[in-house]
């Protein structure tokens, strides 16, 4: 009897930690606080040149680092670098109804995702996507992949979102 009353109230006070447990997305102060100049991680390795590299200013603006005798490809690959661009996803088939996601890269950098079309399959799937289309992008702008997890509850939606990114992501 004395067992069974422990192993109960065991039981029952890991639950109730389990559920009380709250986790937290982990900020990266450093991301927050370096300058513009560091540098940032891509989607693919790009061509490099031995002969400079180019950075940003505390602006924005681009600039070029190295020497004066730099080739042409380089230049243009500095250009092409800084260079926004969107790529559509294809449009992605769920369940409740298509996805289709755009991304806009600088560089090789994915700096904005915007949702075309989303689920519409009554008022349920307008409230599962308002909670679950800002946390895949927030994702999809850490990771800079469509390696994302998918937000639980919403497995048709982040199905459908992952696919269109892909698809844009293979077209970039």
């Amino acid at each position: 009897m004395r067992r069974a009353i422990l192993t109960i109230g065991g039981t029952v006070a890991g639950l109730a930690a389990l559920l009380a447990f709250k986790s937290h997305p982990v900020a990266d102060a450093s991301a927050a606080s370096a300058p513009a100049t560091t540098p940032s991680p891509t989607l693919a390795a790009g061509p490099s040149s031995a002969a400079g590299r180019s950075s940003t200013d505390g602006h924005g603006r681009s600039q070029s680092h190295g020497s004066a005798t730099s080739s042409p490809t380089s230049a243009s690959t500095s250009a092409s670098a800084s260079a926004s661009r969107t790529v559509t996803g294809t449009v992605a088939n769920t369940q409740d109804g298509p996805m289709q996601v755009q991304i806009v890269l600088t560089g090789q950098r994915i700096t904005k995702v915007n949702v075309l079309q989303q689920t519409d399959n009554g008022q349920m799937s307008n409230q599962i996507d308002s909670f679950a289309i800002p946390k895949l992008t927030s994702e999809t702008l850490t990771a800079q992949s469509a390696r994302i997890d998918a937000v639980s509850g919403a497995t048709y939606t982040s199905q459908g979102y992952i696919q269109s990114l892909q698809s844009a992501l293979d077209q970039a």
